[in-house]
């Protein structure tokens, strides 16, 4: 099947307005390269303290003739999608030792939740954490004594700064190994009527506790299709991960043989050896174009749409607003798992999953086969499913067709013939919109707007009975430079209610939502945001705005919008507390989020 022609169109435009980027990029990489192996160049008394607690393995190291890998790890053991990391580096390094290799712990990044700190005033450090997690990676690998490093990470922001780190030092070959997903709970579509009915009075906090606490009770990350499960497909699909490790349960038997085979995998594409496979040729426009697909065809986090620009840009990729919505437009819906539907991942998993999704696509010309992976030249590999034996990990083919229609579907009988993202424009500004689970009768509202500069005071107005006709809900002062862009994820049950009730609403903000929302039509991460003076800031009450996710567009009708003087809002309170003193340099120094909203790249 030869590639699609949008598919092809956007990679060509993508590469285009990269070339200088990317040519500064891959020259920096192999000038790196060409030193070798970085331990060469460290000095006797550089060397000695590298490997001063190394005990029996301090001769290999110093004889430099085998492989070390740097471990990268986000391990903590308050965040159930982090806890299992605890002993992958005794595995990785008694693995390493198996074959010949070394393996060291080269430093941690933090990991922080946003299923912990939603609204909360910790929210407004989340988006930042992904740059102080790059910086925290490119800290523990600047010690120069790694020939490949294996990047232990899950979740929301963890994920993404891995990549823009590991995209930094692109010369070194890399490896992402994850934890997995906890087995399945409480159902999530039941979870979210608790908070529903919490919302409204009819259910109390006991009730609530108890949904919450049987939904996430074990480890693993949680089973919705969030930014956390979106960044485990997004590694398969752009080959930075064994192939069909992303949905694996922790503390499985088959969990620890593909940490075992991904440490083997390690010390085999070194510089030392020949197959050298550095991160910097992996992370080309074909791969992020496949990661972009895998995206819409899943229905996949908003939250990626921040990300992906920002990771890409440091590979010397430039990533904009309008490839997603060409390549959504292109890539059909072919997963339902929630909030997209009933099913969690681990049903998604079962039913065929990635393996299936990949070959399906590549079958139709919707993929780039030919992009370079961790284990071969080639997304084939990627339909593959693994599989014990003997206690080793091998390979038979993935499902040959879905194992349950109203989870997975192929592209010939999709849920809908477009993915899961739209991108509005107007003149509100840039915004994006999840559409994959917002009903089409949806698609379309025009309504009055009510404007509020917290998401506190829109639960307020709704307790107080204020909201009795169709609205556009505007919250602004919500983007990274206001307050590090946190997500809105508590107007969620809200929202809900609302729609519920009847009435037809939207969201217009700035800031973000939740990785897993998508029931409301939400037009999200508004740029130029309303600190910067955009668009959003000319926003009064009573405006007659026009959401329209069928044609892209966000408008405000008002005949006098474009004269306005945009609106002001005290913002000093945002920097302080909860550590947000430590951030101002972020929130001064932070692009657009149509760009990524990045501070480091």
């Amino acid at each position: 099947m030869s590639l699609n022609a949008i598919i092809l169109d956007v990679t060509e435009r993508i590469q285009a307005r990269s070339e200088r980027t990317r040519k500064a990029y891959l020259d920096t990489m192999r000038a790196a390269a060409q030193d070798g192996p970085r331990r060469a160049h460290l000095t006797c008394g550089n060397q000695a303290h590298a490997y001063a607690a190394m005990g029996a393995d301090k001769e290999a190291l110093v004889a430099a003739r085998s492989a070390n890998i740097g471990i990268v790890t986000s391990y903590n053991d308050m965040l159930s999608a982090h806890q299992p990391f605890e002993k992958f580096p005794q595995v990785i390094k008694a693995a390493a030792k198996r074959y010949g290799g070394t393996a060291q712990v080269a430093g941690g990044v933090p990991a922080m939740c946003d299923g912990v700190t939603q609204g909360q005033t910790g929210m407004e450090l989340s988006l930042f954490s992904r740059d102080v997690i790059a910086l925290s990676a490119g800290i523990a690998l600047s010690h120069n004594t790694f020939d490949s490093a294996l990047y232990l990470g899950v979740c929301d922001k963890i994920i993404p700064g891995l990549v823009m780190a590991a995209a930094t030092f692109g010369y070194i070959p890399g490896i992402f190994l994850p934890a997995g997903p906890m087995v399945s709970g409480l159902p999530n579509d039941e979870k979210a009527k608790v908070r529903q009915q919490f919302a409204t009075g009819a259910v109390g906090r006991e009730a609530l506790m108890k949904a919450e606490m049987a939904s996430y009770h074990g480890p693993g990350t949680c089973t919705f299709y969030g930014t956390a499960n979106s960044n485990q497909m997004l590694m398969e699909f752009m080959g930075l991960h064994l192939p069909g490790s992303s949905f694996v349960n922790p503390n499985t038997p088959l969990r620890d043989a593909l940490t075992v085979a991904g440490t083997e995998r390690a010390l085999e594409i070194t510089g030392l050896g020949n197959d050298y496979r550095p991160i910097c040729d992996i992370l080309d426009a074909k791969t992020f174009v496949n990661g972009i697909v895998g995206l819409m065809a899943t229905g996949g986090s908003t939250n990626l749409v921040l990300h992906l620009p920002a990771m890409a840009r440091a590979a010397g990729i430039l990533l904009e607003l309008q490839d997603f919505d060409d390549l959504s437009q292109a890539t059909p819906l072919m997963a339902k798992v929630y909030p997209n539907g009933l099913a969690d991942v681990n049903h998604f998993h079962a039913s065929g999953g990635l393996g299936y999704l990949i070959g399906d696509l590549l079958n139709e010309g919707l993929l780039h086969p030919d992009t370079k992976t961790v284990v071969g030249t080639g997304l084939a590999d990627y339909t593959q499913e693994p599989v014990l034996n003997d206690g080793c990990v091998t390979y038979r083919p993935g499902a040959a067709m879905s194992g349950n229609d109203k989870i997975l579907r192929s592209v010939k009988s999709a849920f809908q013939p477009t993915g899961g993202l739209r991108q509005l424009a107007g003149n509100l500004g840039q915004a994006m919109m999840k559409i994959s689970a917002v009903a089409p009768e949806r698609h379309v509202i025009e309504a009055r707007a009510r404007v509020f500069h917290t998401q506190d005071a829109v639960k307020v107005a709704f307790k107080a009975g204020e909201f009795t006709q169709d609205t556009i809900i505007v919250v602004r002062f919500q983007g990274p430079m206001s307050n590090g862009m946190p997500e809105l994820h508590a107007l969620t049950p809200v929202l809900a209610v609302l729609q519920d009730r009847g009435l037809k609403v939207a969201l217009v903000t700035d800031g973000r939502m939740s990785g897993a929302s998508g029931k409301v039509p939400s037009a999200i991460h508004l740029s130029p945001e309303a600190a910067a003076g955009g668009p959003l800031a000319r926003v009064c009450d009573g405006d007659m705005i026009r959401l329209d996710a069928t044609e892209g567009r966000l408008e405000n009708l008002a005949t006098d919008f474009e004269t306005r003087v945009p609106a002001t809002a005290d913002l000093t309170g945002n920097g302080t507390g909860v550590g947000r003193e430590l951030f101002d340099v972020f929130r001064r120094n932070v692009g657009r989020a149509s760009t990524g909203a990045a501070v480091v790249v």
